[in-house]
């Protein structure tokens, strides 16, 4: 079985080659480690591999990994975040990859000691399944946080549908990275909107050459646990 390291540089040749093909620096690429489905001993060798960003998506995966990891790591959490854990989760993160609606971005506000860096979940490819404020209603949704002085819109987020579809896939991260275009130019103080999240262990290449500045990896890198499949 491929160990933690040998899985990083497979990742790190891909990105660069992605980055290659799309005249991009692969050092614009910030990787995200998910680490959501491993323990703690598994995430202790993603950071002694030499990636600090690490993802959860539960109030319990910072609880099991905080402790022993802390500060060595720079914590992203991903996935739906519903408002009433915000308390749980605003102040031990250093990035929220899913701001999407008013009553969450309230919540941070009321909760946050201090300006917290967060993405705008955006549902470009439309399902039903997906959460995020659709394309039409996000420019709209970022003006309104001007007065939320502990949100820092650092970029937009999104997840590609499902498919094996290249097409359908680059047109979502496409789709995405236009938005981010429009939104980066108003200028916004409280929404620099640089930066793009998206790709993931089966799309991330392009996703990179779509643009992507942080991609959120998980079996690609982490692999399984020990009883689990390979």
């Amino acid at each position: 079985m491929s160990t933690v390291e040998e899985r990083l540089k497979h990742i790190k040749e891909s990105i660069q080659l992605a980055c290659g093909r799309s005249d991009r620096n692969p050092e614009e690429v910030t990787i995200i480690a998910v680490t959501k489905s491993v323990g703690t001993k598994r995430a202790e060798e993603v950071l002694a591999a030499g990636i600090p960003d690490l993802g959860e998506n539960r109030k319990e995966g910072l609880d099991e990994k905080q402790p022993a990891i802390g500060d060595a790591a720079r914590w992203h959490f991903i996935g739906n975040l519903q408002s009433r854990r915000v308390k749980d989760i605003v102040n031990r993160v250093d990035m929220i990859h899913s701001l999407d609606r008013g009553s969450l971005a309230r919540e941070i506000q009321k909760r946050a000691d201090h300006p917290v860096d967060c993405f705008v979940q955006v549902n470009v490819s439309g399902e039903d399944s997906k959460a995020g404020v659709i394309p039409e209603e996000t420019e709209p949704f970022v003006r309104s946080l001007a007065d939320h002085d502990k949100i820092r819109v650092v970029g937009l987020m999104t997840m590609a549908p499902n498919t094996n579809d290249e097409e359908v896939i680059r047109r979502t991260f496409r789709g995405l990275r236009e938005l981010r275009d429009r939104i980066s130019a108003l200028d916004l103080p409280h929404a620099p909107c640089t930066e793009l999240s998206m790709g993931m262990s089966n799309d991330f290449g392009i996703a990179v050459e779509e643009g992507a500045t942080h991609v959120r990896i998980g079996t690609a890198i982490v692999g399984y646990e020990s009883g689990e499949r390979p």
